[in-house]
């Protein structure tokens, strides 16, 4: 990774990020959902524009964070739901 670049943590795993990718993006690059719906589907980023809400997962704590309107910053963990 160039000097840009960065790890986060997503769902326990390091991913390596810069400061102009989604959150929602770096949860994708290790395969795994956003969330799962009630149903038990997995749900990923639809819209891309933060409408849709199923890009959701918690973030430093926070849930229910939107992931596609989210970049990627140091240290963050992002734990999907």
């Amino acid at each position: 990774m160039d000097s840009n670049g960065f790890t986060i943590k997503v769902n326990g795993c390091e991913v390596q990020a810069t400061a102009e990718m989604s959150v929602a993006a770096a949860i994708m690059t290790i395969g795994s959902p956003c969330r799962t719906s009630i149903h038990g589907e997995p749900r990923g980023p639809l819209c891309g524009m933060g409408i849709c809400m199923e890009c959701r997962a918690t973030v430093n704590g926070q849930k229910h964070q939107r992931t596609c309107q989210l970049t990627c910053r140091p240290e963050m963990e992002v734990v999907t739901e």
